[in-house]
């Protein structure tokens, strides 16, 4: 973590003062990216879905118990605009086996027990991938203010 703990805790605590919002209910990615990149005044690079991004990590994803601050990845397959596939589920660490994520509203869960919860309508329970620690997330950003 080193060199990236400003990142993470910039991010975690970003991302915990939305805890219960519904601004992001759903759509997940969009959730973990603003919280590093809002927090951090940065623009990073992944897919344009959760399971994308996870794809494009895939050489970098780790099992177990995930690192403070890294992504956590998870499959989960349901309709979009008619369009049903594995559009994934992506959450960010804040230690212990916590995860920060954006599901029915923000929210904390365990990172196995994010298995366990309902989908929207026609959606599956998520499966987890595994995770991608912070540093091999922030490879290639670019610096970008918000205002």
């Amino acid at each position: 973590m080193g060199k990236y703990c400003v990142y993470i805790d910039n991010a975690i605590s970003w991302a915990e003062d939305r805890l219960g919002s519904i601004d992001y209910a759903y759509i997940c990615l969009a959730f973990v990216e603003d919280a590093l990149e809002r927090s951090n005044h940065i623009e990073i690079f992944g897919g344009d879905s959760a399971k994308e991004s996870a794809n494009l990590y895939a050489e970098s994803i780790s099992e177990g118990i995930p690192q403070k601050g890294s992504f956590v990845f998870y499959d989960c397959s349901g309709p979009i605009n008619g369009d049903y596939k594995n559009w994934g589920h992506v959450g960010l660490s804040i230690g212990h086996g916590k995860v920060i994520h954006a599901w029915d509203k923000v929210r904390i869960n365990g990172y196995l027990d994010i298995e366990n919860l309902s989908g929207a309508p026609g959606w599956n329970s998520p499966k987890i991938i595994g995770w991608v620690p912070l540093e091999r997330i922030m490879q290639g950003y670019q610096k970008k203010v918000y205002e």
